[in-house]
């Protein structure tokens, strides 16, 4: 099984590092029933698909088994922000039948943190994750890991977090505080409703902490 470095990828500011401890600990609470969540955003570069590998991550380390599932197979920013250069077999070939699960499932060097790439891209993803093979998929990591967190494509631009939604636990939204619209949130928000999916909450990335006082700033950050 290929090893993935993502140790030195790790947030290592104060603040960050606690605000990931509270988002963990909120998903904890959230019950035992939800285990397997995707996290989405409206649209790409909003810090989703780093703080799916920092909460998966921080769960590892409190002991769980967890896997990060990359499901954007469009387009994939995590491999190569990994400087992975591993075997190429992910979801893409499983869900297409051209590989099994232990194939593209890789281990990290923080114990108990397994990772599923993209895998190659392909001309019908929204077929592909809305096929049974998907849910076959969810079910096995589901028996065999505590948490599955999901890394959705935008759901702003493509359908595809709508489609795997109503498969999971529920679903996290990722917002850029720097650059955001009520409008294009609540159409997503509307979105993953109508689709049979839960939402689980919402976080506010990048908040720019200079500009907040008090305690409360210590339940908001930023990270790119």
């Amino acid at each position: 099984m290929d090893t993935v470095s993502v140790k030195k990828h790790m947030a290592t500011d104060f603040q960050v590092t606690e605000a990931i401890k509270v988002l963990r600990t909120n998903l904890f609470f959230s019950g035992n029933d939800k285990r397997v969540v995707a996290l989405t955003s409206y649209q790409a570069s909003e810090g989703k698909s780093t703080l799916a590998l920092q909460l998966a991550a921080s769960i590892a380390e409190t002991g769980k088994r967890v896997v990060l599932v990359d499901a954007d197979l469009r387009k994939s920013a995590l491999a190569s922000r990994l400087r992975y250069r591993g075997k190429p077999v992910g979801l893409s070939h499983y869900l297409s039948g051209m590989a099994n699960a232990d194939e593209m499932l890789c281990e990290t060097d923080v114990k108990g943190f397994y990772m599923v790439f993209s895998g190659a891209r392909v001309p019908n993803p929204a077929e592909l994750l809305g096929a049974s093979s998907f849910d076959k998929l969810i079910a096995a990591l589901r028996d065999t890991f505590d948490y599955v967190i999901v890394d959705a494509a935008p759901l702003g631009q493509v359908i595809d977090a709508a489609i795997i939604a109503p498969k999971l636990d529920g679903v996290i939204m990722v917002i850029n505080a720097a650059d955001n619209s009520y409008k294009n949130e609540q159409r997503i928000k509307h979105q993953l409703e109508r689709s049979g999916g839960k939402i689980l909450g919402v976080i506010l990335n990048r908040v720019n902490l200079s500009e907040l006082e008090g305690y409360y700033s210590k339940n908001h950050y930023s990270y790119d």
